[in-house]
């Protein structure tokens, strides 16, 4: 790539040990080293130096340069290691924008990484997620994130998508073959692979998502199910308005409940049912909205009216995960425990004494990405799992228009749109606008 203008940038504040780094990139980095050595610096070499500007000495410390291209943005780099405080940092900065060298803009020393290729879009995004982990589990996904694991694995389905258009493409150039192609067993066999490939990913995807952005939890169930008492139990404060009305919580009620550094949105709705007035129908409106954007839905119940109230679960999503509460334990009778029955796990428990909550708590940390063998996680971002859901819409599209035999190249199509919102993720396929979205939300230095 051809040089670029030069940038500057506290990338690192002074922290306990009062130190703080100022990297400066671009074309004229290497001029600005030699002009605060005093000399020619060693590549990657660590040089003890006094950095001044015209009205003297601002500091002393460390001075690191890394030629291009192996740096971290693949062009000249360098490091300066102050010890000192904001003042001195920002006074270096202001001289080193006087030697040519600009403010960098929020994430640009990443974006140029990934434009030199030293990074694809989501290793680039992953920088960020590491820097903004609130966990060790977040911040090992976002690592694994950054070493590659989900590229290699986006890579890996779309190299498969290639192969499989180029198949479908050649059957159709070559209609004149005594062999039908596109009837070979084999090549229904490769859709069935690529579909199984691409649920694993997405699936994994969603849980990295959840890892990083947290879950969105909607409680849901009848008047006086125990829904407040629950949110109370897990938020561990009297957050909700308990009573024996029916009807009592009206409208939306939202907690945000730390979970070994992942946020729990839990999200308390009026109770549901075919009756009340019109500001109780308005709040069962609401909580029928919110529960459409669900990453769990939580269904407290009992053992009395368990099988009425599963059909209050028609309106959360299709991918939301399930957990059906059977509270009052403590009235109906009964022991703590959990069955998984199909896509729910059922949880027998007391919001009321606590029996059980231990339970709850487990199902949701699983839920949140912080299962005990997470070694595979990696981090990953709403776009991410919209990319890979259409992704596998479209792969679907394209197993379908197979069944007619005369549809190839509505098939082969619809491989070639998977390929391209496959290339969105690592950035294949990227817009400017992307871009400016994804690398604003870096911090200054990054």
């Amino acid at each position: 790539m051809s040089a670029r203008d030069t940038i500057a940038a506290i990338a690192t504040p002074p922290g306990a040990g009062g130190i703080g780094v100022v990297r400066v990139s671009g074309d004229r980095a290497a001029d600005i080293a030699r002009t605060l050595l005093g000399r020619t610096p060693r590549v990657r070499h660590a040089h003890f130096a006094t950095f001044s500007d015209a009205d003297g000495p601002i500091d002393h410390g460390l001075l690191l340069f890394f030629a291009a291209p192996a740096s971290y943005t693949g062009e000249d780099v360098l490091e300066l290691h102050l010890h000192g405080s904001m003042p001195v940092l920002q006074r270096l900065l202001r001289h080193l924008h006087v030697l040519g060298a600009r403010p960098a803009r929020a994430g640009e020393f990443t974006e140029r990484a990934f434009l030199n290729d030293k990074l694809d879009l989501a290793q680039a995004e992953a920088v960020a997620d590491l820097i903004a982990a609130g966990s060790d589990a977040a911040a090992r996904a976002a690592q694994r994130s950054l070493d590659g694991e989900f590229s290699r694995r986006v890579h890996a389905l779309t190299e498969a998508v290639i192969r499989t258009r180029v198949w479908i493409e050649a059957a159709i150039d070559f209609p004149d073959e005594e062999i039908d192609f596109l009837a070979a067993p084999s090549l229904r066999a490769d859709l069935d692979a690529l579909v199984a490939s691409s649920d694993a990913l997405l699936a994994a995807a969603r849980r990295g998502q959840r890892l990083r952005d947290g879950l969105h939890v909607v409680i849901l169930g009848r008047p006086n199910a125990g829904k407040s008492s629950l949110l109370n139990a897990l938020a561990q404060s009297d957050r909700a308005i308990v009573t024996d009305i029916a009807g009592t919580t009206r409208d939306l009620l939202r907690e945000t409940v730390d979970l070994d550094g992942i946020a729990l949105t839990l999200v308390d709705t009026a109770g549901l049912r075919d009756e009340g007035d019109a500001i109780e129908r308005e709040g069962m409106r609401r909580a029928r909205a919110e529960l459409e954007r669900a990453d769990l839905a939580l269904l407290v119940t009992d053992d009395v009216h368990v099988d009425a109230d599963l059909a209050l679960l028609d309106a959360a999503p299709v991918t939301a995960m399930r957990l059906i509460v059977h509270n009052k334990i403590d009235v109906h009778g009964g022991e703590p425990r959990v069955e998984s029955r199909g896509a729910a796990t059922h949880l027998w428990l007391s919001a009321a004494t606590g029996a059980g909550l231990d339970a709850l708590r487990v199902a949701l940390r699983t839920a949140a990405g912080l299962e005990a063998n997470n070694a595979g996680t990696f981090s990953a971002r709403a776009r991410h799992v919209l990319a890979l859901e259409q992704a596998h819409l479209h792969l679907n599209l394209a197993i379908a228009a197979l069944t007619d035999q005369s549809a190839g190249e509505l098939a082969a199509e619809e491989l070639r749109v998977v390929q391209q919102h496959l290339g969105d993720i690592t950035g294949v396929v990227s817009s400017d606008d992307l871009l400016g979205r994804i690398f604003a939300d870096f911090c200054i230095g990054k």
